[in-house]
Formats: structure tokens, sequence, C-alpha cells
């Protein structure tokens, strides 16, 4: 069947008002036009759609099929504009996105103060790791993913739009707590919890250990951010991890900074996408939002 949508409209105002000269008016056509482009139709088809019994028009039984086809088709374009308004309309759009685990303590502000400018906004938030990040990604399973330094291999667009520094954590009773200059020599005699091997806080301290030409024990190694947190305040050893994860357990009096050489290590958080991803208006206002809020943000994170 080769049927056009201007077909399906024209038989739906004359299946509606089984007249070809009223189905004319209220399409402001000529009789002629609309008698044309039901023969077309019903040639298309292969069988009548209409029957003329004396003065009045029926629906033949191929005509009462097509004109539920017809309605259907109709009702899921009008659903079709519906989603896609509702997409450009910003204050009523789905955000899917995705952060590090690492990130997840500025992350939320953020999210938090976008919904409060557009509060009937839903927002999905997946909390994962790099590996997962990097799978959705691939996959483009989301708008926009914030995490460390996007892996270069893949085809991404990634901005930076904060500081992410990674420091050296201790228990407060720790005997380098409160050691000013510590060498990083020290730490060589320093067992340490890490995070996973794909994770990009575990490069970047493994590049800086291959660097200075030292490799302490890794005692303990753990996927989970908050999880090392708890391990290094019991004892289990030194870690790395995001200034910006470390406010309230600073606060609380439960981890301390090590003054260690060469750290902070400097790094950056990123917004990433797929590269040639057409941004949904509801993404853009996040991503907006996101670079407006990161200054203000990093100075409230700052020691």
């Amino acid at each position: 069947m080769h049927v056009t949508f201007r077909q399906l409209a024209i038989f739906n105002a004359v299946a509606e008002k089984l007249s070809f000269t009223e189905a004319a008016n209220a399409l402001h056509l000529t009789q002629p036009a609309v008698s044309v482009q039901i023969k077309r139709l019903e040639d298309s088809v292969g069988l009548p759609l209409f029957e003329q019994l004396g003065k009045k028009i029926f629906l033949t039984g191929a005509g009462e099929e097509l004109l539920h086809y017809s309605r259907n088709i109709f009702h899921e374009l009008d659903e079709a504009g519906e989603m896609f308004a509702q997409m450009q309309d910003i204050s009523r759009g789905t955000l899917n996105v995705s952060v590090a685990t690492t990130a997840s303590s500025f992350a939320t502000r953020m999210i938090s103060a976008f919904l409060k400018q557009y509060p009937a906004a839903t927002v999905r938030l997946d909390v994962t790791n790099r590996g997962t990040l990097i799978r959705q990604l691939e996959n483009n399973e989301k708008d926009i993913v914030i995490m460390g330094k996007p892996p270069e291999a893949m085809d991404l667009v990634g901005e930076a739009f904060m500081d992410n520094p990674l420091v050296v954590i201790a228990p407060p009773d720790h005997p380098l707590a409160g050691q000013a200059d510590i060498g990083i020599q020290t730490l060589q005699r320093e067992p340490f919890v890490v995070r996973e091997p794909a994770s990009g806080t575990r490069a970047a301290l493994e590049k800086l250990f291959s660097r200075c030409q030292i490799s302490p024990a890794i005692q303990v190694e753990i996927a989970d951010n908050e999880a090392i947190k708890e391990a290094v305040a019991a004892g289990l050893g030194l870690s790395v991890v995001s200034r910006h994860t470390l406010e309230l357990d600073l606060q609380a009096g439960r981890l301390v900074i090590l003054d260690v050489e060469h750290f902070p290590i400097a790094r950056h958080w990123y917004l990433a996408y797929r590269r040639g991803k057409r941004l949904s208006p509801i993404a853009l206002a996040f991503k907006a939002l996101v670079f407006e809020q990161a200054p203000k943000m990093a100075e409230a994170l700052s020691p």
C-alpha cells in the first residue's frame, strides 16, 4: 500500500460526515479534489471504501477496517506530537544523567539547583563506577555523564567544568596526621586502600607512584568510595580520594588530609556525551547550569 497522510485525513473526514460535499467544505477543498484522493486511496487499498445507496454513502467493510487503522495512526501521531512538545518544554522534560560515585556529593547539589529552576522536570540519576559510565557512553544510554577525564579512545565530547583535587586521607590518630611536608617516599611504608583497577582515581595514583618510583602495599581494594572512607577511618590503611567527597568526614573529625609531597593530584570533572549527539533542550539547560554553578560549588568545597 502506498498511502499518504493527506489521503487518510481526507478519508477520515468523508467517513465521519458520510458526505463528500461536507468533507470538502470542512477541509476547504473542492468536491472533485476529495473524490480524486478517495479514488487513489481505493486503488492503493485494492478495495472500495464507500458505497452509495440512493443519495447516501456508507462505509464498506474495507472502509470500516481502514477507518479503525487510520484513527489509530492519527492517535499515535498526536501522542508523538505531545511527547515532542514535552521534550521541547524544559519545565516538564526528563533528564537522564549518570555521575561517577566520587562526583555524587556535588552532582546531587547541582541537580537540586536545576530542579529548583524547573520543579516540574524529572531527573533520572544513576550513580555508578567509571566502567559502567563508559559502557553507558558507548551505548548512548544517557543524555549527559559527569566523570573524570573521559577515555581518549572513544569519540566523545568531554568538557572540563571543575577541578577535582585528589588528596591522601588517614584516620585522625595516624602517626602522619598533622605533620607538614611529608615526603612521598614515606608512603612506601604505608598500606593503602584503593579503588578498583578501572577507576580514574586508581589510575592517577598509580601514575604518580610510578613516576616517583614507589610501590606501597595495597591492603584492600574496594569499588565503593564511601566504603573506602570507612576502611580508612577503621585504620586499614591510607587512601587517595577526591577532596570533594570529604566535606562531612572532615567536619565530623573522622578523617584528615595528609600534607604529602606531590599532592593534591590535579584532575578535573568533565561533562561527557557522544560526539554528534544532539542534546535535548533539557540536557542543554542542565549543561548550562553546571557551568554556571561550578565556580560556586568549587568554592564551597574548597578547604
